[in-house]
């Protein structure tokens, strides 16, 4: 029996009709009048949801080239730098910076827990000689997301560069880039956007563009001053992805239409029917409560064996067309993990909550269904304050 696919990891997330037509469109020149215009709309576009008048950069990478990219623009090897992890993306991007021949101080917090603003701030002052720090705001491994205009308030009032991976967060989650004085956000297109993989965005203020200048990490194909001088002209310095740039065009009007605010507040509300879905039929959820995301709920292996869950996954797929994610390193067999970010609403959460049930009772795991999609409905409908997260941002 044929089904249709339901996509629900963390990224790559499922295109919209609109935006799978709008990739599909001929190639043009990527020197020409039209992509000028395009260009200049998308630029437009991502400052709005961003809630900057700085710069954003865009170049053909993954979210990781971004990463490199602010490693690369903002250090010198053997400078001191901080890096605050919750999980695996923060721990790789600490990891490039090693990698550059930075000296890492390395606040790590244990995975599923968030970031202490007041951790970092006595680090700073046992520290006095870092300049800069690199802090991941949604962290996709753990369904973690840090408190950043707290931390933010700790970082600027000491008057350090802030670098932010927001490449599950941004576009989904509330990110005032501006009002928070962050210097570098890192984010990519096939999360909250819309679009494929393919593009890497990275906003950059006045002050990253002066230490990029100072930095002497060796650079080329990332150097946000050399891609600058192209973008002022709405061009990119190398050969652009346009079937990504066509899908992001679109994935922005979608954004625009909605208004960002409302997609906030819809990530709010179907983050919060995922985790009173599944905590109604038992399921534990792995971050921190106040901290949990609303773009990527991490879940407790349901049985106390790997292979259950390695099984579990392979039955949702196999037998039903929804695609969940599971954990990665230590938190393999451990955790698996339902993306809800991008082209999501209430319908698609109802799906994924009556799929997982029926998977866990035919395999032996649940004993009685129709819980979740009940919990989530009257959350939907009535709300409970108790359910939220705590606002970010």
């Amino acid at each position: 029996m044929a089904f249709e696919q339901q996509l629900r990891i963390p990224g790559p997330t499922p295109l919209p009709q609109r935006v799978v037509r709008a990739q599909s469109r001929p190639m043009i020149n990527h020197r020409g009048p039209e992509f000028v215009e395009m260009f200049a709309e998308i630029i437009s576009g991502l400052k709005r949801s961003l809630r900057t008048e700085n710069d954003v950069l865009l170049f053909p990478a993954s979210g990781t080239g971004g990463l490199e990219a602010a490693v690369a623009n903002l250090l010198s090897p053997g400078e001191s730098t901080l890096f605050c992890t919750v999980g695996a993306f923060g721990e790789r991007w600490a990891k490039i910076a090693r990698s550059f021949g930075a000296e890492v101080v390395h606040l790590a917090m244990p995975w599923g827990e968030s970031l202490d603003p007041d951790d970092i701030d006595r680090t700073l002052a046992e520290h006095p000689d870092i300049d800069t720090v690199f802090v991941t705001h949604n962290e996709t491994s753990t369904g973690v997301t840090t408190d950043i205009a707290a931390i933010a308030a700790v970082v600027k009032g000491r008057g350090k560069l802030l670098a932010v991976d927001s490449v599950s967060g941004a576009g989904c989650l509330p990110l005032e880039v501006d009002a928070l004085g962050l210097d570098v956000v890192v984010t990519g297109s096939q999360k909250g956007w819309m679009a494929p993989p393919g593009l890497t965005m990275i906003s950059v203020s006045a002050a990253a563009y002066e230490r990029s200048a100072k930095a002497t990490c060796a650079r080329w194909y990332f150097d946000f001053a050399r891609e600058k001088r192209f973008q002022d002209k709405h061009q990119t310095a190398t050969t652009p992805p346009l079937s990504v740039l066509y899908a992001l065009h679109e994935g922005l009007r979608l954004i625009e239409e909605e208004g960002i605010e409302n997609v906030w507040a819809r990530h709010a509300r179907v983050g919060a029917m995922v985790r009173t879905g599944v905590t109604a039929i038992g399921l534990e959820l792995f971050a921190t409560e106040g901290f949990r995301s609303n773009t990527v709920t991490a879940i407790r292996n349901p049985s106390e064996s790997a292979d259950t869950l390695k099984h579990l996954l392979a039955t949702l797929n196999t037998k039903h067309g929804l695609i969940l994610a599971g954990g990665q390193r230590e938190l393999q067999g451990h955790i698996f993990r339902i993306g809800h970010l991008g082209m999501v609403d209430d319908s698609d959460v109802y799906a994924i909550l009556a799929t997982l049930e029926l998977a866990l009772a035919n395999l032996g795991m649940l004993s009685r269904t129709g819980l979740s999609v009940a919990a989530a409905q009257t959350l939907a409908r009535f709300g409970d304050g108790a359910t939220q997260p705590t606002p970010i941002g």
